[in-house]
């Protein structure tokens, strides 16, 4: 999904509570070349590091949402996420970006 993502252009990584060198860490065994890395708190300056149509964060918390918006990003629930939304988004073929950011449970 990823290298999918990437192959369409968009900027790609990761923005966790996790230490970065353990983000880094995971993106390494993957083999994959991200762009950034951050902690999530830290979403601001990936906006004003990165130039781009449209900013989604992904995630599986409530805190994560928070995060999300606060910075500017769009947020998607990792479940929604994972059918891939922002292909039609990256390839022109839909301008609106998808919202969800009603939890799973609502």
């Amino acid at each position: 999904m990823v290298r999918k993502a990437q192959e369409l252009g968009c900027i790609v990584g990761s923005a966790s509570d996790r230490a970065l060198s353990a983000q880094q860490s995971l993106w390494d065994r993957a083999g994959i070349k991200n762009d950034f890395i951050a902690r999530k708190h830290e979403l601001d300056q990936v906006i004003e590091k990165f130039k781009a149509d449209f900013y989604v964060h992904t995630g599986d918390r409530d805190l994560d949402k928070a995060f999300s918006l606060e910075a500017g990003f769009h947020f998607w629930w990792m479940t929604d996420a994972g059918n891939e939304p922002w292909i039609p988004m990256a390839t022109g073929e839909n301008e609106s970006i998808p919202d969800f950011t009603m939890s799973p449970e609502d």
